[in-house]
Formats: C-alpha cells, structure tokens, sequence
C-alpha cells in the first residue's frame, strides 16, 4: 500500500473525529426541531392565514447552521460550527420583506 494513501492517525485526527461525532448529535437535534418549525409553520398559516415572521428568519438561520455542520462533516471546511463559532444570523431579504 501506498504511504500517500494511508491514513494517519495523529491526535488532530482523533479529535476532528470526535468534534465530527458531537456535531452528529447537533445535527440530530437541529433536523428535530426543523421538522417542528415546519409543523408549526404549516398549522401557523392554515389558522392566521400569514407566516411567521420571526419563524421565518429562525429558520433561515437553522438551515444555514445544518450546512455548516455537513460542510465540517464531509470535509468542506474546516471552521467548525456552533457551538464552536456564533450561531448564524440571518437579513434576507425574501424573508423581511414578508
């Protein structure tokens, strides 16, 4: 085998591996509460008749901290993600035009 190929096993591995595994668990919980935003979201607008704003913009951000967490997971970057870092705002403007 190759020596290029092989991987190695230094304590920055070990500890991206184990970053990777608590982020596993975040993003366990962030897809939870995803589905919940949508629920509500959904039931929301049947009874109002409108979306909610704030809702909105929360789940903006939550989806954009979903794809911080795979980019890390898969390799793409290396800056990890909340808690880690701020958690992501959002001003878009789809959205704060609503």
């Amino acid at each position: 085998m190759n020596n290029a190929l092989r991987p190695t096993r230094t304590t920055a591995t070990w500890n991206r591996g184990l970053y990777m595994l608590l982020l596993a668990i975040f993003y366990s919980i962030a897809e939870f509460v995803l589905v919940f935003v949508c629920i509500y979201q959904f039931v929301s607008g049947l009874v109002t008749g409108e979306l909610n704003r704030r809702l909105l913009l929360f789940s903006e951000s939550l989806c954009t901290y979903i794809g911080q967490i795979l980019s890390y997971e898969t390799f793409r970057t290396e800056q990890k993600p909340f808690p880690f870092s701020q958690f992501p705002e959002t001003n878009d403007p789809i959205v704060s035009q609503q």
